[in-house]
């Protein structure tokens, strides 16, 4: 009990010691603070008007780079949109896409049309050679054959390509890359030789600002099936991955991706294709079958008129014979 009453003390105490102890002044720590904020703000003002100085002081291509000293003199140049190639596009064909290949043909213009307008890109043999190879393997079954052709050609005229520019392109790379082992490309994508091949390399590698394309690996691949390599996506990832990054040495991941892209389409539209030929095989049989039904039904009526022009030429037979016995 005196413990208790002694502890009780002691708090009573040191309660009542607390109340005659100074405290900080709210207002001196609230200015402090607005002091120190406003300090901030001024600092913060200060490199808002630095930045928008510089802002205000920006010119498109005037920039102290590379890229800006080598591209700079194509800031603000009038570029057709994308929407405007595929309304050129549409014009030109002149007659409706089948809707199954509306949506695929869209995307080609549209991407097409972005590789071109880009102040990197530059075309050579193996891109031709992909964006053709690229085209012949998506419209490879379009229902209206006489129309692929001119939806080829619309497609050119509508982003500004020559096609038969791209088609002679196309043909030196393909006639080159024929009987050629992998190893011999491999040697010529490293700038090795004076093929045509190695000229496209040679210039590649002395450029900073090369710019790889979609169609540029289709080309490769296309490269790597008239070498003779098996064509799947296993066994091309690994020399897309060697051409492009170890001869090219340039980023190869985008053309591995688009390998492999490249096959998965591959093999979709060859399964369509087969599932079109089993089906058109399966109609074939069906109307095969169809007339042979006809002309066993056809052979079973001429058997019956035959029976019954027998029947009836029998019994006109015993009617003159029984009219010339009563006679």
């Amino acid at each position: 009990m005196k413990v208790f009453v002694n502890a009780v003390i002691l708090a009573t105490m040191a309660t009542s010691a607390s109340a005659f102890v100074p405290t900080p002044s709210f207002n001196a720590l609230s200015k402090c603070s607005t002091t120190h904020l406003y300090n901030i703000l001024d600092e913060a003002d200060q490199d808002l008007d630095k930045a928008l100085g510089r802002r205000m002081e920006y010119k498109a291509g005037a920039a102290d780079s590379e890229f800006a000293k080598r591209f700079g003199d194509m800031a603000g140049k009038k570029i057709k949109t994308v929407g405007e190639a595929f309304s050129d596009f549409t014009n030109m064909l002149g007659s409706p896409i089948n809707a199954l290949y509306k949506n695929m043909m869209t995307d080609i213009v549209g991407t097409l049309h972005l590789i071109l307008v880009n102040a990197r890109f530059q075309r050579d043999g193996i891109f031709s050679l992909g964006l053709l190879t690229s085209l012949e393997l998506l419209l490879r079954n379009y229902p209206e054959q006489d129309i692929k052709s001119d939806i080829i050609s619309s497609l050119f005229k509508s982003v500004g390509l020559d096609e038969e520019g791209l088609k002679a392109e196309a043909k030196v790379i393909e006639d080159w890359a024929k009987g050629k082992s992998k190893d011999e490309i491999a040697a010529a994508l490293k700038g090795e030789g004076d093929s045509p091949v190695a000229e496209i390399a040679k210039v590649a590698k002395g450029d900073e600002f090369w710019m790889y394309s979609r169609y540029f690996g289709i080309g490769l691949i296309r490269m790597m099936e008239l070498s003779g390599v098996e064509m799947d996506s296993e066994t091309c990832y690994p020399i897309m991955e060697e051409w492009v990054g170890t001869c090219l040495g340039k980023p190869y991941f985008t053309a591995c991706n688009d390998n492999d892209t490249y096959f998965k389409v591959k093999g979709k539209l060859d399964m369509m294709e087969t599932l079109m030929k089993e089906v058109e095989i399966r109609e074939k049989k069906r109307l095969a079958q169809r007339l042979e039904e006809k002309a066993e039904a056809a052979l079973r009526k001429a058997d019956k008129e035959a029976k019954l022009q027998e029947e009836v030429e029998s019994e006109t037979e015993q009617i003159e014979a029984a009219e010339a016995a009563s006679n």
